[in-house]
């Protein structure tokens, strides 16, 4: 497998695999502390994690997915949380329920001093969640009933699990509008998601 470093910013950098479901993984630094968000693993990454800071977990956003946050949060001598952060991991942030049901359980980074906000599936770039026009989508499958909990947030960062992320004075207005717009767009994201896959 092979990875490409995408959202390079002060605090943070993302990185994905190739092909088509483009799997994006984060590092968050805060007050020199990193957190892992859902990673792919490459041996590439470890020390571009150490550089930002002391990583201090790996957090897995989505419960039907762990991706290799196992492996890296072994490796990197950190624990794994699955969809919650432990006590004092992310002073001033929080992780906010996307959908949380049986069929599926989806936590949300929300740090909402730098205005950075982490979703696993929920949201993303890539083509098999964009509707023609739409420069950050609805997963498919949330379309009918988009994430409330999401509603609202004024982010600076939106950092998604599938696609490279939004970033500056566009990122809040493109996650206001895939809300908005999530179930009118649903034909033509289904029809992207078909073409791409052709």
């Amino acid at each position: 497998m092979s990875i490409e470093f995408c959202d390079e910013f002060d605090t943070g950098f993302g990185w994905h695999e190739a092909g088509f479901l483009q799997r994006t993984s984060h590092a968050l630094e805060l007050d020199g502390r990193v957190l892992v968000f859902d990673p792919v693993d490459d041996p590439a990454i470890d020390e571009r994690i150490r550089a930002l800071g002391e990583p201090v977990a790996v957090i897995q956003l989505l419960d039907r997915h762990a991706r290799d946050c196992v492996a890296i949060a072994n490796r990197l001598g950190v624990p794994h949380l699955e969809m919650r952060l432990s006590e004092g991991t992310a002073p001033g942030a929080e992780l906010l329920p996307v959908p949380w049901n049986r069929f599926w359980r989806e936590a949300a980074f929300w740090e909402p001093a730098r205005g950075i906000l982490v979703v696993g599936d929920a949201l993303g770039t890539v083509g098999y969640f964009t509707a023609p026009g739409e420069a950050l989508g609805v997963h498919p499958l949330l379309r009918l009933r988009p994430p409330k909990a999401l509603a609202g947030l004024e982010p600076s960062h939106v950092l998604c699990g599938h696609g490279a992320g939004i970033h500056g004075e566009v990122a809040a207005p493109a996650l206001q509008h895939a809300l908005e717009t999530s179930r009118r767009g649903l034909p033509g994201a289904l029809l992207s998601g078909l073409r791409r896959r052709s």
